[in-house]
């Protein structure tokens, strides 16, 4: 569980992934990220809204401090949604 390193609640994880396995709730979170780009997951106003939105669309309540915590993190990432290693990592990294 190398999300722990990250400083991630394991069961809170757990929890976001059995609700991704539901059809409808992967789908409304697809719907919210598509076409995310590169700068988007750069700039912090924007991510901190799609964490906003992730969390409402999978009835995840969280902190201010952990709402800030996922957007650095994302940003610190430099994910970019159209490298496939870059989302192989991310897979792996939350598996």
């Amino acid at each position: 569980m190398s999300y722990t390193k990250h400083g991630f609640d394991p069961v809170q994880i757990e929890r976001i992934k059995q609700k991704m396995k539901h059809p409808e709730t992967k789908e409304r979170v697809k719907m919210i990220l598509h076409g995310v780009t590169k700068a988007d997951l750069q700039d912090r106003t924007k991510v901190r809204r799609f964490v906003g939105m992730l969390t409402k669309a999978l009835g995840e309540r969280v902190s201010d401090q952990q709402a800030e915590h996922l957007v650095s993190f994302v940003i610190s990432q430099k994910i970019d949604p159209n490298n496939t290693f870059h989302l192989i990592k991310l897979w792996s990294m939350f598996r």
